[in-house]
């Protein structure tokens, strides 16, 4: 086989970068669309003590998923923070809610 000609050669370098630019056209298109089509998350009209509450006594499920333990493990545990370390409801908070917001945020990584 006869080395290629100088315009094979050319033709070849064309193809790849075409080929290239492709590749990143998508790679950018695939990357960006997460940013683009922004969605709500949190558009849930409850309110904090009531979120808790719909997760205490909804799908077993969901609390779960929202918070990483069950529902009897998340009850024990404020029963216990209650009992033992004489944690009480804030002004504004209720200790259930402190407790939801303390294992969402280990849960999701979120940071203060």
């Amino acid at each position: 086989m006869p080395p290629p000609t100088a315009e094979e050669r050319w033709r070849q370098l064309i193809l790849a970068a075409a080929y290239l630019v492709n590749v990143v056209g998508i790679a950018t298109t695939l990357y960006s669309t997460p940013f683009y089509w922004k969605q709500p998350y949190h558009t849930s009209k409850l309110t904090g003590a009531e979120w808790v509450q719909e997760l205490i006594v909804g799908h077993h499920d969901r609390i779960w998923t929202e918070l990483g333990v069950r529902v009897h493990v998340f009850l024990a545990l404020v029963q216990e923070l209650h009992v033992t370390c004489h944690l009480e409801d804030g002004r504004d908070v209720s200790l259930n809610e402190q407790v939801a917001i303390f294992l969402y945020m280990r849960v999701t990584g979120l940071s203060i």
